[in-house]
């Protein structure tokens, strides 16, 4: 390998991935720092489901997750099963932080720029449309109820991608990094989007009319820098119930209730920049959401049962198998696929410091499809039917799939950056002078 000097940069060529600026760079170590606690939870959570409901006690867990601890809340339709209130209740706090996080993003981060934002946004466009025609394509000659899972393969679950990126990828840049960050956050956006107009069953106007007062009061409070508790949590409490009884799902409340909150900081009183609410708000929630919400709501909708089951008959359903191809193949080619059309057709390209085959491993890691993946599933088939259950089976067996692809991948790149790192920092060492950065070639 020898040393040369990295292309000039032409004017009027705008790098894909760059290098962000130290604040946001950051914000994403904090971010990354947090979502790998969350994801290694999240695991945690999806196998003791999974051995239990496969264990001679797995009756059990079905049981819990049945229960109804307020059987008097039907006026309110709040007489939900413990299951349902970890998918509606809990995730609405995973759903608040993707709020914060979303309008953060369209105001102060990477997608505050169109010109930016349009690398991401077509990124994760690619990566939601190429899996759910590859799932309309093998479920639309089986015919049925099917097709109501085309949904079930087009998000991203950041929490898994990012821990997985974390522990494989110490020396890859922060340029990819980045991208899978703000790949999900736009990802999260069309899927929050895609929930609330095609699973909404049961729609009533007036309970989703009257939610924008409590939303509003919240608004208004958090705009106002008025953090109280004592007003702020019931507030949100009466408007997740009002969207809930309207038959919008729930979760959306959260990220309705993260968009008031205002990022820019104000001044303080001695007149320094105060720190943003949205961010405030992010650190204190994201715990909760990474560390207790999701992994709870992993634990009640991964537990698959599979004693007894006809694997043969599993594999072959159209569901599993549109699941599967969605996530494994229909994330690759959506997010690689549209992200190399864009660079071929326009006058952007890829950063010095990144390859087209470190695109490719974080291309297959976004087809990690988890929480939101199972929330889509339970809202097209419901929990406890049989296309319910193969769903769980698709969606573990097609993250589990893409995760190792993209630890293939990943890992021998992070390889080649390791011994670049380490070759610079001997030189360093010898002279004082590093060489000239090299990426390691494709």
């Amino acid at each position: 390998m020898t040393d040369h000097n990295p292309p000039p940069r032409r004017r009027g060529v705008r790098r894909l991935f760059t290098r962000t600026s130290w604040p946001e760079a950051r914000f994403l170590a904090d971010v990354l720092r947090t979502e790998t606690v969350g994801g290694a939870l999240l695991l945690v959570g999806a196998v003791i489901a999974l051995v239990w409901a496969n264990s001679p006690w797995g009756d059990s867990y079905t049981e819990l997750g049945r229960w109804v601890p307020w059987a008097g809340g039907s006026a309110l339709h709040l007489d939900l099963d413990l299951a349902t209130w970890a998918a509606d209740g809990l995730l609405a706090i995973f759903f608040f932080v993707v709020g914060l996080e979303l309008k953060r993003e369209f105001v102060a981060g990477e997608l505050r720029d169109p010109r930016r934002a349009v690398l991401p946004v077509v990124a994760a466009v690619g990566g939601m449309t190429v899996p759910a025609l590859i799932y309309v394509v093998v479920n639309l000659s089986a015919g049925g109820e099917g097709l109501r899972g085309w949904a079930i393969p087009t998000a991203t679950d950041i929490a898994f991608a990012l821990a997985v990126l974390a522990v494989i990828g110490a020396y890859l840049p922060q340029g990819l990094r980045a991208f899978l960050l703000t790949l999900a956050v736009v990802d999260d956006l069309l899927a929050i989007t895609i929930i609330a107009i095609f699973y909404t069953d049961d729609f009533t106007l007036l309970p989703l009319l009257v939610a924008i007062v409590p939303i509003a009061l919240f608004g208004l409070l958090v705009q106002r820098r008025r953090t109280w508790w004592w007003a702020l949590i019931p507030l949100a409490l009466v408007a997740w119930t009002l969207v809930h009884s309207s038959g919008v799902h729930a979760t959306v409340a959260g990220v309705l209730l993260g968009f008031t909150v205002p990022v820019l900081a104000g001044k303080s009183r001695g007149g320094r920049p105060a720190p943003g609410l949205a961010e405030h708000l992010e650190h204190k929630w994201r715990p909760i959401s990474a560390g207790f919400a999701v992994p709870v709501f992993a634990f009640f909708a991964a537990g698959v049962s599979l004693r007894g089951a006809d694997l043969g008959a599993v594999a072959s359903d159209p569901v599993v198998l549109g699941v599967v191809l969605g996530l494994v193949v229909g994330k690759f080619v959506g997010i690689f696929g549209f992200t190399f059309l864009l660079a071929r057709f326009t006058r952007a390209r890829l950063d010095e410091d990144i390859t087209w085959t470190d695109l490719i491993g974080v291309s297959l890691l976004a087809g990690i499809g988890f929480t939101v993946s199972l929330l889509i599933g339970e809202l097209a088939f419901g929990p406890d039917s049989m296309a319910g259950a193969n769903v769980k089976a698709a969606v573990l067996a097609g993250s589990l799939i893409s995760a190792l692809l993209a630890t293939i991948v990943l890992v021998r790149r992070n390889r080649a950056y390791r011994l670049i790192a380490l070759k610079e920092q001997v030189d360093l060492d010898r002279d004082g002078v590093p060489d000239v950065y090299q990426r390691p070639g494709d």
